[in-house]
Parts: C-alpha cells; structure tokens; sequence
C-alpha cells in the first residue's frame, strides 16, 4: 500500500497529508527469516487425516490444568511483595575468613527458585583475606559485574576449552570488571590490602533473572571488560571543568558503558552502572526510576545520606522519608519507583555506584 493513516482524538481514521510522502522498502529475504525459523511446507510424511483422527481429550485437559482467567479490574496490577529498603553493612566484610557473603532476600520476596536481592539480580560482598583466593561460578547468568571496594589482587577466568591460557586481570581499590557469561570458575585471590586484612569486592549478577525466565545463556554478548579508576575519575573530572555549573546538575557522575551495548550506553545488555559523585554541601534532588537500584557507597564522611520515600508534596518534598546514611563500603536497596535525594553535608565530595537491572 501506499497511502498510510493515523487516527485523530476522535479514533476517525484520516489519511495522512498528501504532501506526505511515503515509500515502501522491500525487505530482504535474508533479513525478513532472521533468527526465525518456520516452514511454509508440510514434511513429506505428515498425514492431515491422522491428525484428525486423534483423540485431543487428554491433552486439552493436560493443557487447560494451569489456565487461569481474572477480572481485569482486580488482576492488571498484581499485588506483589514489595521490594524493601535495606542496609548491607561494611563491617560483614571487614573481618573473618574469606567467603562470599550473599545479599539474599528472596525470603523477604517470596522466591522460592533462586537467591536474590531483587528480583532479577543478586548482589554479594567477597571478603578475601590477603594471601587468600575464592572460587565464584554462576554459568547460569549473562553478566557479572565486580567493583573493587578495597584491596588489590588478580582475577583469573579458567579457560573452557581447557587448550588455551586462563584470561587474567589485575585489579585494585576502585577498579571495576564485568565478565558476559562464564560457565567456568572465577578464581580471585588477594595479594594486598590497605586495611582489615584482606580485599573486599561488589559482586552484581543477572542469573535470578536467567532463573525466572528458564533460559540458559549460550552467547557471550559482550567481552570481558575492565574500568580502571584513573580512568573513571579522570572522566568525571573533565565534565566537571567542561559544564561549570555541576552544583546545579542532579548528576555529576559518568555512565559507565561498553562498546557491544553503544545505543543503550550500559554496563552489559542487562546491567546499568553509573560511579556518580555528590559535592559538598549539595542535595541532589528528588527523582526516581523503574528498576530497582542495588547502591554502593564507595566514599562519604558522616553527614551524608539518602532519603527515599513513595510520594513527593506539591514542592517536590519527599513525603514521610526514610533516611539511609552514607558508610563507605555499606550497600542499601533503593525500592523501584521510589523517590531519593542524595545529601551531603559534609566538607567532601561523596561517591555512589548504584547497579540496576536496566541494560
């Protein structure tokens, strides 16, 4: 067709201004099967008339056991568990053995399959005294974020054709790292640390996520990155000479991206991470988003803290707040679609690294 049509407030159909000019692009065949496969013909040895004759009883009864029909009114916005606000504290990791130490609220959640800290992540602190290694493995997720909150160390990924050399990164206070899906064994291993006697490391995955929809990721979408603290820094330094007006911004901080995911500018297809930073005596003010937000705080002095709240007043106030403070190495969960502002009113600049289930 040539002539397409919209529809004005009154939902009658009008066609569009003929000065409008339109054209039809053929799609290419290659293009119009991509990722889809079908036939438009029959195998040789199927027969319509048997499949007429067989009886459909039992398996419309095995199909209809799980069908459920609701009233719209009541069922289009499910009550759910709410996702609620919580603190992990820095001082699980700042002593003891080396282990993983989960964030798993699923309990909380009423999920059954999978340990989580929402409902499509998971988020875990790794305390790895120095001299020490830990083994992480979770074939089942399609990215795996780590930021380094203290200490310095390496980090090897074995190698799964077991014919080639194991993959391995150094890393150290502030770095990041994000490896796509690994169906082998992470070893990290401590060889220094500034304090506390060991390394301390933000572990984020997807495998909830993978869990809930059933699926087993067998494509790697993305390489194994690193972000190196120099680096992140420096970025945040140059937009804040370029700007010069950063205490009016609500942000002043930088995405962090990777080159497979340049239109949507995020950690990894599934993750979104930004290292945003609050200067001193400034208030980021009230905004709020759809995913839920897994917050590390890397640095603060006392006087720094969040407010969040389910409504703002005609001022755009949080409404009865709950106050989270700041404690550098402390992690909290900001509920989806909750309001946060972030204060600081402290003589120093304060850094936040929020991960978010929004690649």
């Amino acid at each position: 067709p040539t002539l397409i049509t919209t529809f004005n407030q009154n939902q009658q159909k009008m066609p569009i201004s003929s000065s409008v000019k339109t054209t039809m692009t053929p799609i290419p065949e290659a293009e119009a099967v991509k990722n889809v496969k079908f036939s438009d013909q029959m195998p040789a040895d199927f027969s319509i008339s048997q499949m007429k004759a067989v009886d459909t009883e039992k398996a419309e009864k095995r199909w209809s056991k799980d069908a459920k029909i609701f009233e719209y009114g009541a069922a289009a916005n499910p009550v759910m568990k709410p996702v609620p606000v919580l603190v992990h504290p820095a001082e699980l990791h700042e002593n003891g053995k080396t282990r993983v130490i989960p964030f798993d609220i699923s309990d909380t959640l009423e999920i059954d399959d999978t340990a989580c800290t929402s409902p499509n992540l998971m988020a875990s602190f790794l305390r790895i005294n120095v001299g020490d290694g830990i083994v992480t493995q979770v074939p089942n997720a399609t990215s795996q974020a780590f930021y380094v909150i203290r200490g310095s160390g390496r980090t090897s990924i074995k190698n799964e054709a077991d014919d080639g050399e194991d993959d391995t990164v150094s890393w150290k206070t502030g770095d990041m790292f994000c490896v796509p899906v690994t169906r082998t064994e992470m070893i990290h291993v401590c060889t220094t640390a500034e304090s506390h006697g060991g390394a301390a490391l933000y572990w984020v995955h997807d495998e909830p996520l993978m869990n809930y929809l059933g699926a087993t990721p067998n494509v790697r979408k993305f390489e194994p990155t690193l972000y190196k603290k120099e680096d992140m820094i420096q970025k945040v330094e140059e937009i804040k000479h370029e700007t010069g007006d950063c205490h009016k911004k609500n942000r002043l901080g930088v995405l962090l991206g990777n080159a497979k995911c340049a239109q949507t500018k995020t950690l990894t297809h599934v993750l979104w991470s930004l290292l945003n930073s609050i200067p001193a005596h400034t208030v980021q003010r009230p905004h709020r988003h759809n995913s839920v937000a897994l917050d590390l705080c890397v640095a603060a002095k006392t006087g720094v803290y969040t407010l969040m709240g389910k409504e703002i007043d005609s001022e755009g106030f949080i409404v009865d707040p709950i106050r989270c403070e700041w404690v550098p190495g402390s992690a909290f969960i900001t509920p989806p679609g909750w309001w946060h502002s972030h204060h600081n009113l402290s003589d120093d600049v304060a850094w936040v690294l929020p991960v978010q289930d929004a690649g």
